[in-house]
């Protein structure tokens, strides 16, 4: 996790398209500019950021499922709740789930666990767009492909 950079996610535990699920592994790191004004003397990851952890993984998963055709754009937020304190050095197991696919949008859920106790939940809307540009679909197939979502393999498991 490179939270100044809005890197979440590690890596890839596991992925099933026909389910539609994911899980991934994101550890937040000891250190971070973050933590320095979140909270001084007593470091908490923001909540806004635990709710773009999920967003990124559930996302990757409509990346996935859409063989990177579009790009998902997260477009709401509901019934977000964060149920503990995540601090750094915390091993976070996320999962996403696609809830509805429709014509331009899909809404997910995504949970966060910290040591298989809840830390987060919410469910999240995307707009599905074209690409602005082949570069952004680039950066992004060497995201998915730097946490382990290797668009060969996908093609495999369809």
């Amino acid at each position: 996790m490179r939270l100044e950079y809005f890197q979440m996610i590690d890596r890839v535990l596991e992925i099933k398209l026909e389910d539609p699920s994911i899980r991934m592994e994101a550890r937040v790191p000891t250190t971070s500019t973050v933590f320095e004004g979140h909270f001084p003397g007593y470091p908490l990851m923001p909540a806004v950021l635990l709710i773009e952890t999920m967003a990124q993984t559930a996302g990757l998963l409509i990346l996935a499922r859409i063989a990177f055709a579009r790009i998902p754009i997260l477009a709401a937020v509901k019934s977000a709740k964060v149920r503990r304190q995540v601090s750094p050095g915390d091993t976070l197991i996320v999962e996403g789930r696609v809830l509805h696919e429709g014509s331009g949008f899909a809404i997910a859920k995504g949970a966060i666990s910290v040591d298989e106790k809840s830390a987060c939940e919410a469910e999240l809307t995307y707009r599905i767009l074209p690409f602005p540009d082949p570069k952004v679909r680039a950066e992004l197939e060497s995201v998915a492909a730097q946490v382990g979502l290797r668009l060969e393999a996908l093609d495999h498991a369809r």
